[in-house]
């Protein structure tokens, strides 16, 4: 199975720009899997609620609209962060679309700083979904800083997680990616954005390095900090199933829930 990462740098408001950024990197890629930033639509760095009601959309929508029909020339599967509308209420969201349509959605749970004057938190749980019979998860950014996201989706048998963001803590989430696959023994794709975004007289810096690792915390591809990238390798799946430290301990069955908060 290929799996792999779009980076680049979305521009801030330029919604139909970028979504059809996100379509071309689709049918260039040759991943079967192909994950892209969070909030790649639209940008990050909101200055006010109203921005985000501009730039939002609904699922289905215009961007699941133009992925799936971007997958159905490649029969890729891909993942984007963009800010989502439900009636009156927006979350920070991640959809997953395949050649046949929209697969599943996830809303992020935990928000970072700001994010959370302008969304709301997920309330349906991590998404798994099954993609030709390999069960993948979706966490988004800030999620990584919390074990027990990636935990769940492990114990609900996610061989691979993937991880939209928009980082701007330096090496927190290359760091993390590496460690929660080591520590769950699944493959994590890191797809992050790179460049800057200003606001409130502010400035973020983003830092790229997306990666990919496997499930015993070895990047096996990388990109730079501050560039554009459509990259992917290929993997075994199944190597995601062995959670086996030696031979006599499995991180899944010499877990001692009654000893954990």
């Amino acid at each position: 199975m290929k799996i792999g990462y779009f980076q680049f740098a979305p521009v801030f408001g330029d919604v139909e720009s970028n979504r059809s950024r996100i379509a071309d990197a689709v049918r260039q890629s040759d991943a079967e899997l192909l994950v892209v930033p969070e909030l790649a639509t639209s940008g990050y760095f909101f200055s006010s609620s109203a921005e985000v009601r501009e730039m939002a959309e609904t699922i289905p929508g215009p961007t699941t609209d133009a992925l799936s029909k971007a997958a159905s020339y490649t029969g890729s599967t891909i993942i984007t962060g963009l800010p989502e509308r439900d009636g009156e209420n927006f979350y920070n969201s991640a959809v997953v679309v395949g050649p046949n349509g929209i697969i599943g959605t996830y809303r992020k749970v935990h928000l970072f700083n700001e994010e959370k004057n302008h969304f709301s938190s997920g309330e349906d749980g991590f998404l798994l979904f099954q993609l030709n019979g390999i069960k993948v998860g979706v966490l988004i950014c800030f999620d990584h800083m919390f074990p027990e996201a990636a935990r769940t989706l492990t114990l609900k048998g996610a061989q691979i997680v993937c991880h939209p963001s928009n980082l701007v803590l330096p090496e927190y989430g290359q760091l993390t990616s590496r460690v929660r696959a080591l520590e769950n023994r699944i493959f994590w794709i890191l797809s992050n954005r790179w460049g800057h975004e200003s606001a409130h007289g502010q400035c973020l810096c983003y830092t790229g390095a997306s990666q990919v690792v496997d499930p015993k915390g070895k990047v096996l591809i990388r990109a730079e900090s501050s560039s554009d990238e459509i990259s992917a390798v290929e993997i075994d799946p199944s190597l995601a199933l062995d959670k086996k430290v030696t031979p006599l301990n499995d991180l899944m069955e010499d877990r001692k829930p009654e000893f954990y908060l």
